[in-house]
């Protein structure tokens, strides 16, 4: 919680069948993205970063902490889970930011904007 903020600011895409936010630093690549698949009910979390092997990702939050089996996927690494999964509420309500550690990369200090609470409702 005390960690500085990593550099960016949260934005939201909505359609459809789909939306998403992504957090990245102005005109750069998202280095974090929620994305939401409505007809499937599933969020997929990606962290910008090669990795050549399933990796763990752990996400940390005010009230949780998770290890989850991440993977390669497209350059970037990535996890799915259900859009009612409890982590991603706690990320949504933790207080001030939550956290996404990936072995082999920067750590990422994010913070709980409405963004993330929107994509999540998008898919429930």
């Amino acid at each position: 919680m005390d960690a500085p903020r990593t550099p960016g600011d949260w934005s939201y895409r909505g359609g459809m069948t789909r939306s998403a936010a992504t957090y990245g630093a102005g005109g750069g690549d998202p280095v974090f993205t929620l994305a939401c698949e409505r007809a499937a009910g599933r969020i997929t979390l990606v962290r910008a970063g090669a990795v050549s092997d399933p990796v763990p990702m752990r996400v940390l939050t005010e009230t949780a902490t998770r290890l989850l089996d991440a993977t390669p996927s497209d350059g970037d690494v990535a996890v799915t889970l259900s859009a009612r999964d409890p982590l991603l509420d706690a990320m949504a309500f933790s207080k001030g930011r939550f956290a996404v550690e990936v072995s082999g990369l920067a750590t990422l200090y994010l913070p709980s904007w409405t963004e993330v609470s929107r994509v999540i409702e998008d898919c429930r």
